[in-house]
Protein backbone atom coordinates (compact mmCIF):
# COMPACT_ATOMS: atom_id res chain seq x y z
CA UNK A 1 0.00 0.00 0.00
CA UNK A 2 2.80 2.43 0.91
CA UNK A 3 4.28 2.07 -2.56
CA UNK A 4 1.03 3.36 -4.05
CA UNK A 5 1.05 6.56 -1.97
CA UNK A 6 3.11 9.70 -2.51
CA UNK A 7 5.40 11.03 0.23
CA UNK A 8 2.76 13.64 1.10
CA UNK A 9 0.05 11.00 1.41
CA UNK A 10 2.29 8.82 3.57
CA UNK A 11 3.04 11.78 5.88
CA UNK A 12 -0.69 12.52 6.10
CA UNK A 13 -1.37 8.84 6.86
CA UNK A 14 1.13 8.95 9.73
CA UNK A 15 -0.93 11.86 11.12
CA UNK A 16 -4.09 9.75 10.83
CA UNK A 17 -5.80 10.96 7.66
CA UNK A 18 -6.50 9.62 4.21
CA UNK A 19 -6.17 11.93 1.22
CA UNK A 20 -9.69 13.36 0.72
CA UNK A 21 -8.94 16.78 -0.78
CA UNK A 22 -7.42 17.25 -4.23
CA UNK A 23 -3.63 17.73 -3.85
CA UNK A 24 -3.20 19.98 -6.88
CA UNK A 25 -1.53 23.06 -5.31
CA UNK A 26 2.11 23.87 -6.01
CA UNK A 27 4.53 25.45 -3.55
CA UNK A 28 3.96 28.80 -5.26
CA UNK A 29 0.16 28.39 -5.01
CA UNK A 30 0.47 27.68 -1.29
CA UNK A 31 2.53 30.85 -0.82
CA UNK A 32 0.09 32.70 -3.06
CA UNK A 33 -2.98 32.10 -0.93
CA UNK A 34 -1.35 33.48 2.24
CA UNK A 35 0.09 36.40 0.27
CA UNK A 36 -3.38 37.04 -1.18
CA UNK A 37 -5.06 36.92 2.23
CA UNK A 38 -2.52 39.28 3.74
CA UNK A 39 -3.22 41.49 0.70
CA UNK A 40 -1.53 44.84 1.16
CA UNK A 41 -3.98 46.11 -1.46
CA UNK A 42 -6.70 45.37 1.11
CA UNK A 43 -5.43 46.06 4.63
CA UNK A 44 -3.19 49.02 3.78
CA UNK A 45 -6.14 50.76 2.11
CA UNK A 46 -9.03 49.83 4.42
CA UNK A 47 -7.36 50.34 7.83
CA UNK A 48 -5.08 53.25 6.94
CA UNK A 49 -7.53 55.58 8.71
CA UNK A 50 -7.17 53.64 11.96
CA UNK A 51 -3.44 54.34 12.02
CA UNK A 52 -3.77 57.95 10.86
CA UNK A 53 -6.38 58.79 13.52
CA UNK A 54 -4.46 56.95 16.23
CA UNK A 55 -0.91 58.22 15.99
CA UNK A 56 -0.65 59.75 12.52
CA UNK A 57 2.29 59.24 10.13
CA UNK A 58 4.59 57.85 12.84
CA UNK A 59 2.12 55.02 13.50
CA UNK A 60 2.56 54.08 9.84
CA UNK A 61 6.13 54.89 8.81
CA UNK A 62 7.65 53.52 12.04
CA UNK A 63 4.85 51.33 13.36
CA UNK A 64 4.59 49.15 10.24
CA UNK A 65 8.22 47.90 10.08
CA UNK A 66 8.52 47.45 13.85
CA UNK A 67 5.30 45.43 14.22
CA UNK A 68 6.16 43.50 11.03
CA UNK A 69 9.33 42.16 12.65
CA UNK A 70 7.29 40.72 15.54
CA UNK A 71 4.79 39.18 13.11
CA UNK A 72 7.63 37.60 11.13
CA UNK A 73 8.88 35.96 14.33
CA UNK A 74 5.35 34.60 14.88
CA UNK A 75 5.46 33.33 11.30
CA UNK A 76 8.75 31.49 11.83
CA UNK A 77 7.33 29.68 14.88
CA UNK A 78 4.28 28.63 12.87
CA UNK A 79 6.37 27.53 9.89
CA UNK A 80 8.13 25.06 12.15
CA UNK A 81 4.81 23.68 13.33
CA UNK A 82 3.24 23.25 9.89
CA UNK A 83 6.35 21.45 8.69
CA UNK A 84 5.87 18.87 11.42
CA UNK A 85 2.07 18.70 11.09
CA UNK A 86 0.88 19.59 7.54
CA UNK A 87 -2.90 19.10 7.93
CA UNK A 88 -5.97 21.14 6.98
CA UNK A 89 -6.80 21.63 10.65
CA UNK A 90 -3.58 23.57 10.94
CA UNK A 91 -3.37 25.48 14.19
CA UNK A 92 -6.15 23.47 15.84
CA UNK A 93 -4.48 20.16 14.97
CA UNK A 94 -1.13 21.34 16.34
CA UNK A 95 -2.70 22.36 19.66
CA UNK A 96 -4.54 19.05 19.97
CA UNK A 97 -1.39 17.06 19.23
CA UNK A 98 0.73 18.93 21.78
CA UNK A 99 -1.79 19.94 24.45
CA UNK A 100 -4.70 17.51 24.29
CA UNK A 101 -8.41 17.85 23.42
CA UNK A 102 -9.13 20.98 25.50
CA UNK A 103 -6.27 22.93 23.90
CA UNK A 104 -7.42 21.80 20.47
CA UNK A 105 -11.06 22.68 21.14
CA UNK A 106 -10.40 26.28 22.20
CA UNK A 107 -7.70 26.83 19.60
CA UNK A 108 -9.97 25.60 16.84
CA UNK A 109 -12.83 27.83 17.82
CA UNK A 110 -10.62 30.91 18.23
CA UNK A 111 -9.10 30.22 14.82
CA UNK A 112 -12.52 29.76 13.26
CA UNK A 113 -13.88 32.95 14.83
CA UNK A 114 -10.88 34.87 13.52
CA UNK A 115 -11.21 33.43 10.02
CA UNK A 116 -14.94 34.19 9.89
CA UNK A 117 -14.29 37.79 10.96
CA UNK A 118 -11.38 38.36 8.59
CA UNK A 119 -13.43 37.06 5.65
CA UNK A 120 -16.29 39.40 6.52
CA UNK A 121 -14.02 42.41 7.07
CA UNK A 122 -12.15 41.98 3.79
CA UNK A 123 -15.39 41.58 1.81
CA UNK A 124 -16.85 44.68 3.50
CA UNK A 125 -13.69 46.66 2.81
CA UNK A 126 -13.91 45.59 -0.84
CA UNK A 127 -17.52 46.79 -0.99
CA UNK A 128 -16.55 50.12 0.56
CA UNK A 129 -13.79 50.75 -1.98
CA UNK A 130 -15.96 49.59 -4.87
CA UNK A 131 -18.53 52.15 -3.75
CA UNK A 132 -15.80 54.81 -3.57
CA UNK A 133 -14.65 53.91 -7.08
CA UNK A 134 -18.15 54.24 -8.50
CA UNK A 135 -18.63 57.48 -6.58
CA UNK A 136 -15.43 58.90 -8.06
CA UNK A 137 -16.69 58.05 -11.54
CA UNK A 138 -20.18 59.47 -10.96
CA UNK A 139 -21.09 62.45 -8.78
CA UNK A 140 -24.68 61.19 -8.72
CA UNK A 141 -23.56 57.89 -7.21
CA UNK A 142 -21.44 59.73 -4.63
CA UNK A 143 -24.30 62.08 -3.64
CA UNK A 144 -26.64 59.13 -3.10
CA UNK A 145 -24.28 57.35 -0.69
CA UNK A 146 -25.80 55.05 1.92
CA UNK A 147 -24.59 52.32 4.24
CA UNK A 148 -27.38 50.08 2.93
CA UNK A 149 -25.95 50.31 -0.59
CA UNK A 150 -22.48 49.39 0.64
CA UNK A 151 -23.96 46.46 2.54
CA UNK A 152 -25.73 45.21 -0.59
CA UNK A 153 -22.42 45.37 -2.50
CA UNK A 154 -20.82 43.47 0.38
CA UNK A 155 -23.38 40.65 0.11
CA UNK A 156 -22.96 40.48 -3.68
CA UNK A 157 -19.16 40.27 -3.37
CA UNK A 158 -19.39 37.48 -0.77
CA UNK A 159 -21.85 35.59 -2.95
CA UNK A 160 -19.60 35.73 -6.02
CA UNK A 161 -16.58 34.69 -3.93
CA UNK A 162 -18.58 31.74 -2.56
CA UNK A 163 -19.58 30.59 -6.04
CA UNK A 164 -15.98 30.75 -7.23
CA UNK A 165 -14.90 28.71 -4.19
CA UNK A 166 -17.54 26.07 -4.78
CA UNK A 167 -16.82 25.76 -8.50
CA UNK A 168 -13.34 24.22 -8.39
CA UNK A 169 -10.38 23.84 -6.07
CA UNK A 170 -8.02 23.82 -9.07
CA UNK A 171 -9.52 27.10 -10.31
CA UNK A 172 -8.81 28.66 -6.92
CA UNK A 173 -5.13 27.80 -7.21
CA UNK A 174 -5.02 29.59 -10.58
CA UNK A 175 -6.89 32.61 -9.18
CA UNK A 176 -4.44 32.88 -6.28
CA UNK A 177 -1.45 32.65 -8.63
CA UNK A 178 -2.91 35.54 -10.65
CA UNK A 179 -3.54 37.39 -7.39
CA UNK A 180 0.16 37.38 -6.49
CA UNK A 181 1.16 39.06 -9.72
CA UNK A 182 -1.77 41.47 -9.47
CA UNK A 183 -0.54 42.53 -6.04
CA UNK A 184 3.06 42.92 -7.19
CA UNK A 185 2.22 44.83 -10.38
CA UNK A 186 -0.67 46.72 -8.79
CA UNK A 187 1.42 47.99 -5.88
CA UNK A 188 4.18 49.04 -8.30
CA UNK A 189 1.68 51.00 -10.43
CA UNK A 190 0.09 52.70 -7.40
CA UNK A 191 3.50 53.68 -5.99
CA UNK A 192 4.62 55.11 -9.34
CA UNK A 193 1.39 57.09 -9.73
CA UNK A 194 1.70 58.56 -6.23
CA UNK A 195 5.39 59.33 -6.79
CA UNK A 196 4.98 61.08 -10.16
CA UNK A 197 1.50 62.61 -10.45
CA UNK A 198 1.06 64.75 -7.26
CA UNK A 199 2.30 68.34 -7.57
CA UNK A 200 3.98 68.28 -4.17
CA UNK A 201 4.97 65.70 -1.59
CA UNK A 202 4.91 65.71 2.18
CA UNK A 203 8.22 66.53 3.84
CA UNK A 204 10.32 63.64 5.09
CA UNK A 205 10.20 65.14 8.58
CA UNK A 206 6.40 64.91 8.54
CA UNK A 207 6.33 61.38 7.09
CA UNK A 208 8.64 60.04 9.79
CA UNK A 209 7.81 62.50 12.56
CA UNK A 210 4.25 63.73 12.05
CA UNK A 211 1.77 62.89 14.82
CA UNK A 212 -2.04 62.94 14.92
CA UNK A 213 -4.52 62.21 17.68
CA UNK A 214 -7.97 62.06 16.14
CA UNK A 215 -9.20 59.46 18.61
CA UNK A 216 -10.98 61.75 21.05
CA UNK A 217 -8.62 60.80 23.85
CA UNK A 218 -6.47 63.35 25.73
CA UNK A 219 -8.09 66.29 23.91
CA UNK A 220 -6.14 65.55 20.71
CA UNK A 221 -2.76 65.78 22.49
CA UNK A 222 0.16 64.26 20.56
CA UNK A 223 2.45 63.91 23.55
CA UNK A 224 2.20 62.46 27.02
CA UNK A 225 1.41 58.98 28.30
CA UNK A 226 -2.06 58.73 26.79
CA UNK A 227 -0.77 59.35 23.27
CA UNK A 228 2.25 57.02 23.50
CA UNK A 229 0.69 54.17 25.49
CA UNK A 230 -2.96 54.21 24.38
CA UNK A 231 -3.57 56.15 21.18
CA UNK A 232 -0.46 55.13 19.21
CA UNK A 233 -0.74 51.38 19.95
CA UNK A 234 -4.36 51.45 18.72
CA UNK A 235 -2.91 52.67 15.41
CA UNK A 236 -0.86 49.49 15.15
CA UNK A 237 -4.07 47.67 14.25
CA UNK A 238 -3.24 48.63 10.65
CA UNK A 239 -0.18 46.38 10.61
CA UNK A 240 -1.47 43.64 12.86
CA UNK A 241 -4.66 43.26 10.81
CA UNK A 242 -3.10 43.54 7.36
CA UNK A 243 -0.42 40.93 8.02
CA UNK A 244 -2.65 38.14 9.20
CA UNK A 245 -4.36 35.12 7.70
CA UNK A 246 -1.03 33.57 6.75
CA UNK A 247 -2.19 30.38 8.48
CA UNK A 248 -3.93 29.70 5.15
CA UNK A 249 -0.74 27.96 4.04
CA UNK A 250 -1.36 25.45 6.82
CA UNK A 251 -5.06 25.01 6.05
CA UNK A 252 -4.24 24.27 2.40
CA UNK A 253 -1.34 21.93 3.23
CA UNK A 254 -3.40 18.80 2.47
CA UNK A 255 -3.87 20.17 -1.04
CA UNK A 256 -0.19 21.11 -1.56
CA UNK A 257 2.67 19.07 -3.04
CA UNK A 258 5.71 18.65 -0.73
CA UNK A 259 3.63 20.28 2.01
CA UNK A 260 6.11 19.83 4.86
CA UNK A 261 8.50 22.23 3.15
CA UNK A 262 6.20 24.24 0.89
CA UNK A 263 3.64 25.23 3.53
CA UNK A 264 6.37 26.24 5.98
CA UNK A 265 7.99 28.53 3.42
CA UNK A 266 4.56 29.78 2.34
CA UNK A 267 3.93 31.21 5.81
CA UNK A 268 7.13 33.14 6.45
CA UNK A 269 7.68 34.25 2.85
CA UNK A 270 4.18 35.66 2.56
CA UNK A 271 4.80 37.71 5.73
CA UNK A 272 8.22 38.95 4.64
CA UNK A 273 7.27 40.03 1.12
CA UNK A 274 4.05 41.63 2.34
CA UNK A 275 5.93 43.55 5.03
CA UNK A 276 8.40 45.00 2.52
CA UNK A 277 5.81 45.75 -0.16
CA UNK A 278 3.34 47.16 2.35
CA UNK A 279 5.86 49.59 3.82
CA UNK A 280 6.74 50.94 0.37
CA UNK A 281 3.04 51.34 -0.45
CA UNK A 282 2.24 53.10 2.83
CA UNK A 283 5.18 55.48 2.44
CA UNK A 284 3.82 56.36 -1.01
CA UNK A 285 0.47 57.20 0.62
CA UNK A 286 2.13 59.43 3.20
CA UNK A 287 4.36 61.29 0.76
CA UNK A 288 1.32 61.98 -1.46
CA UNK A 289 -0.50 63.92 1.29
CA UNK A 290 -1.17 67.49 0.16
CA UNK A 291 -3.06 68.79 3.20
CA UNK A 292 -2.44 66.92 6.42
CA UNK A 293 -5.06 68.83 8.42
CA UNK A 294 -7.75 68.12 5.82
CA UNK A 295 -7.00 64.40 5.96
CA UNK A 296 -7.35 64.49 9.75
CA UNK A 297 -10.58 66.51 9.60
CA UNK A 298 -12.01 64.07 7.08
CA UNK A 299 -11.44 61.02 9.28
CA UNK A 300 -8.04 59.84 8.05
CA UNK A 301 -9.27 57.71 5.15
CA UNK A 302 -6.70 57.02 2.45
CA UNK A 303 -9.14 58.04 -0.30
CA UNK A 304 -8.91 61.60 0.99
CA UNK A 305 -5.23 61.55 0.04
CA UNK A 306 -6.01 60.30 -3.46
CA UNK A 307 -8.64 63.02 -3.86
CA UNK A 308 -6.09 65.67 -2.90
CA UNK A 309 -3.19 64.38 -4.95
CA UNK A 310 -4.73 62.93 -8.11
CA UNK A 311 -7.09 63.86 -10.92
CA UNK A 312 -10.17 61.74 -11.53
CA UNK A 313 -8.53 59.32 -14.00
CA UNK A 314 -5.55 58.48 -11.81
CA UNK A 315 -7.78 58.44 -8.73
CA UNK A 316 -10.09 55.82 -10.28
CA UNK A 317 -7.09 53.77 -11.45
CA UNK A 318 -5.67 53.53 -7.94
CA UNK A 319 -9.03 52.61 -6.42
CA UNK A 320 -9.77 50.01 -9.12
CA UNK A 321 -6.41 48.30 -8.54
CA UNK A 322 -7.19 48.11 -4.83
CA UNK A 323 -10.74 46.81 -5.35
CA UNK A 324 -9.49 43.96 -7.56
CA UNK A 325 -6.84 43.07 -4.98
CA UNK A 326 -9.42 43.11 -2.20
CA UNK A 327 -11.69 40.84 -4.23
CA UNK A 328 -8.85 38.35 -4.71
CA UNK A 329 -8.27 38.57 -0.96
CA UNK A 330 -11.95 37.86 -0.24
CA UNK A 331 -11.85 34.72 -2.37
CA UNK A 332 -8.69 33.49 -0.60
CA UNK A 333 -10.09 34.25 2.88
CA UNK A 334 -13.23 32.29 2.09
CA UNK A 335 -11.09 29.37 0.90
CA UNK A 336 -9.03 29.33 4.09
CA UNK A 337 -12.03 29.72 6.41
CA UNK A 338 -13.96 26.96 4.64
CA UNK A 339 -11.00 24.55 4.91
CA UNK A 340 -10.76 25.21 8.63
CA UNK A 341 -14.52 24.69 8.94
CA UNK A 342 -14.20 21.42 7.00
CA UNK A 343 -11.31 20.15 9.12
CA UNK A 344 -12.91 21.12 12.44
CA UNK A 345 -16.22 19.56 11.35
CA UNK A 346 -14.39 16.41 10.25
CA UNK A 347 -13.49 15.99 13.91
CA UNK A 348 -17.05 16.67 15.12
CA UNK A 349 -16.40 20.00 16.86
CA UNK A 350 -19.03 22.15 15.09
CA UNK A 351 -22.80 21.68 15.45
CA UNK A 352 -24.03 20.08 12.23
CA UNK A 353 -20.56 18.68 11.53
CA UNK A 354 -21.85 16.02 9.14
CA UNK A 355 -23.14 18.77 6.86
CA UNK A 356 -20.06 21.01 6.94
CA UNK A 357 -17.56 18.17 6.46
CA UNK A 358 -19.10 16.94 3.21
CA UNK A 359 -17.18 17.49 -0.01
CA UNK A 360 -18.50 17.66 -3.56
CA UNK A 361 -17.50 15.43 -6.47
CA UNK A 362 -14.80 18.02 -7.20
CA UNK A 363 -13.50 17.50 -3.63
CA UNK A 364 -14.55 20.98 -2.47
CA UNK A 365 -16.26 21.54 0.96
CA UNK A 366 -19.14 23.52 -0.58
CA UNK A 367 -21.39 23.48 2.51
CA UNK A 368 -18.58 24.90 4.61
CA UNK A 369 -18.08 27.69 2.06
CA UNK A 370 -21.77 28.63 2.28
CA UNK A 371 -21.70 28.58 6.10
CA UNK A 372 -18.71 30.95 6.24
CA UNK A 373 -20.37 33.38 3.82
CA UNK A 374 -23.68 33.44 5.72
CA UNK A 375 -22.02 33.99 9.11
CA UNK A 376 -19.90 36.75 7.56
CA UNK A 377 -23.06 38.62 6.58
CA UNK A 378 -24.63 38.18 10.02
CA UNK A 379 -21.69 39.45 12.07
CA UNK A 380 -21.35 42.54 9.85
CA UNK A 381 -24.97 43.70 10.26
CA UNK A 382 -23.94 46.42 12.80
CA UNK A 383 -22.16 48.16 9.90
CA UNK A 384 -25.61 49.37 8.83
CA UNK A 385 -25.58 51.76 11.82
CA UNK A 386 -24.04 55.16 11.01
CA UNK A 387 -21.52 56.43 13.56
CA UNK A 388 -20.69 60.17 13.53
CA UNK A 389 -17.87 61.18 15.87
CA UNK A 390 -18.15 64.80 14.73
CA UNK A 391 -21.13 67.13 14.74
CA UNK A 392 -24.15 67.61 12.50
CA UNK A 393 -22.49 70.56 10.77
CA UNK A 394 -19.04 68.92 10.65
CA UNK A 395 -19.65 65.18 10.42
CA UNK A 396 -16.84 62.70 11.01
CA UNK A 397 -18.19 59.32 9.95
CA UNK A 398 -16.02 56.48 11.29
CA UNK A 399 -16.73 52.79 10.54
CA UNK A 400 -16.65 51.59 14.16
CA UNK A 401 -18.39 48.32 13.23
CA UNK A 402 -15.79 47.61 10.54
CA UNK A 403 -12.90 48.19 12.94
CA UNK A 404 -14.66 46.01 15.52
CA UNK A 405 -14.86 43.12 13.06
CA UNK A 406 -11.20 43.76 12.22
CA UNK A 407 -10.33 43.55 15.93
CA UNK A 408 -12.26 40.29 16.29
CA UNK A 409 -10.28 38.89 13.36
CA UNK A 410 -6.94 39.91 14.85
CA UNK A 411 -7.72 38.74 18.39
CA UNK A 412 -9.28 35.46 17.34
CA UNK A 413 -6.52 34.51 14.91
CA UNK A 414 -3.58 35.55 17.03
CA UNK A 415 -4.89 33.97 20.24
CA UNK A 416 -5.34 30.77 18.24
CA UNK A 417 -1.70 31.10 17.12
CA UNK A 418 -0.54 31.72 20.70
CA UNK A 419 -1.72 28.38 22.11
CA UNK A 420 0.31 25.98 19.88
CA UNK A 421 3.30 28.36 19.87
CA UNK A 422 3.34 28.23 23.67
CA UNK A 423 2.78 24.46 23.74
CA UNK A 424 5.68 23.90 21.34
CA UNK A 425 7.94 25.95 23.64
CA UNK A 426 6.83 23.87 26.64
CA UNK A 427 7.60 20.62 24.79
CA UNK A 428 11.20 21.64 24.26
CA UNK A 429 13.32 18.87 22.81
CA UNK A 430 10.42 16.40 22.98
CA UNK A 431 8.97 18.11 19.90
CA UNK A 432 9.76 16.18 16.71
CA UNK A 433 10.48 18.83 14.04
CA UNK A 434 9.76 18.50 10.35
CA UNK A 435 12.11 19.22 7.44
CA UNK A 436 11.83 23.00 8.10
CA UNK A 437 12.57 24.10 11.67
CA UNK A 438 14.03 26.89 13.81
CA UNK A 439 16.62 24.76 15.61
CA UNK A 440 17.45 26.09 19.08
CA UNK A 441 16.18 29.57 18.19
CA UNK A 442 12.65 28.44 19.10
CA UNK A 443 13.55 29.02 22.76
CA UNK A 444 13.43 32.82 22.38
CA UNK A 445 11.31 33.11 19.23
CA UNK A 446 8.28 31.37 20.75
CA UNK A 447 8.41 33.48 23.93
CA UNK A 448 8.65 36.73 21.96
CA UNK A 449 5.71 35.61 19.80
CA UNK A 450 3.56 34.80 22.85
CA UNK A 451 4.36 38.13 24.53
CA UNK A 452 3.52 40.17 21.42
CA UNK A 453 0.19 38.41 20.93
CA UNK A 454 -0.74 38.88 24.59
CA UNK A 455 -0.08 42.63 24.39
CA UNK A 456 -2.02 43.30 21.18
CA UNK A 457 -4.97 41.20 22.38
CA UNK A 458 -5.38 43.57 25.33
CA UNK A 459 -5.11 46.74 23.24
CA UNK A 460 -7.58 45.73 20.55
CA UNK A 461 -10.46 45.13 22.97
CA UNK A 462 -10.15 48.69 24.32
CA UNK A 463 -12.65 51.41 23.27
CA UNK A 464 -11.58 53.17 20.07
CA UNK A 465 -13.10 56.43 21.34
CA UNK A 466 -14.04 57.81 24.80
CA UNK A 467 -17.73 57.75 23.77
CA UNK A 468 -17.48 53.94 23.75
CA UNK A 469 -16.70 53.83 27.50
CA UNK A 470 -19.84 53.24 29.66
CA UNK A 471 -18.71 55.81 32.26
CA UNK A 472 -18.44 58.59 29.66
CA UNK A 473 -21.25 61.20 29.53
CA UNK A 474 -21.45 60.84 25.74
CA UNK A 475 -21.64 57.06 25.83
CA UNK A 476 -23.70 55.34 23.14
CA UNK A 477 -23.76 51.69 22.09
CA UNK A 478 -23.19 52.62 18.46
CA UNK A 479 -19.66 53.78 19.39
CA UNK A 480 -18.76 50.53 21.15
CA UNK A 481 -15.95 48.32 19.88
CA UNK A 482 -17.87 45.06 20.14
CA UNK A 483 -14.72 42.94 19.74
CA UNK A 484 -14.57 42.10 23.48
CA UNK A 485 -18.29 41.29 23.47
CA UNK A 486 -17.97 38.88 20.54
CA UNK A 487 -14.68 37.28 21.55
CA UNK A 488 -15.33 37.36 25.30
CA UNK A 489 -18.90 36.15 24.89
CA UNK A 490 -17.77 33.39 22.55
CA UNK A 491 -15.07 32.26 25.01
CA UNK A 492 -17.58 32.22 27.87
CA UNK A 493 -20.03 30.10 25.86
CA UNK A 494 -17.22 27.80 24.73
CA UNK A 495 -16.04 27.35 28.33
CA UNK A 496 -19.56 26.46 29.47
CA UNK A 497 -20.03 24.15 26.48
CA UNK A 498 -16.72 22.43 27.17
CA UNK A 499 -17.37 21.75 30.85
CA UNK A 500 -21.05 20.84 30.47
CA UNK A 501 -20.82 18.72 27.34
CA UNK A 502 -17.90 18.83 24.90
CA UNK A 503 -15.23 17.36 27.19
CA UNK A 504 -17.34 14.18 27.46
CA UNK A 505 -17.25 13.47 23.71
CA UNK A 506 -14.63 15.66 22.04
CA UNK A 507 -11.34 13.78 21.86
CA UNK A 508 -9.51 15.93 19.32
CA UNK A 509 -8.67 15.04 15.73
CA UNK A 510 -10.37 11.86 14.54
CA UNK A 511 -8.39 9.52 12.34
CA UNK A 512 -9.91 8.72 8.96
CA UNK A 513 -7.79 5.63 8.36
CA UNK A 514 -7.34 2.42 10.34
CA UNK A 515 -5.09 2.63 13.43
CA UNK A 516 -3.06 -0.34 12.24
CA UNK A 517 -2.31 1.48 9.00
CA UNK A 518 -1.17 4.55 10.94
CA UNK A 519 1.22 2.47 13.01
CA UNK A 520 2.55 0.79 9.89
CA UNK A 521 3.40 4.16 8.35
CA UNK A 522 4.95 5.39 11.62
CA UNK A 523 7.33 2.46 11.59
CA UNK A 524 8.64 3.33 8.10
Amino acid sequence: MADQLSADEQHLARLGYKQELNRSWSSFSNFAISFSIISILAGCFTTFGQAWNNGGPVAISWGWPIISIFILIIGFTMSELVSAYPTSGGIYWWASKMGGPAAGFFTGWLNLIGLLAVTASVAYGCATFLDLTLGTLSSGWADDYSLKRVFVLFVIILTIAALLNIFSGHLLAIVNNISVWWHVAGVAVVVLILAIVPKTHLAISEVFGGKVNNSGYAEAATSGHTYWFLVLPLGFLLTQYTITGFDASAHLSEETHDASDAAAKGIWRSIFYSAVGGWILLLAFLFAVQDKDAVTAGGGGVDLIFGQALGQGWHVTVLAISVAGQFFCTIACLTSASRMTFAFSRDGAIPGSQIWSKVTAAKVPANAVILVAVIGVLITLPALVEVNLGTKDAPLIVPIAFYAVVSVAVIGLYLAFLIPIWLRWKMGDEFKPGSWNNGKKYKWMNLVAVAEIAVISVYFVLPFTPAAAPWNDNFSWKFVNYAPILTGGALLLLTLWWHLSAKKWFTGPKHTIDEAVIEAFKDQ
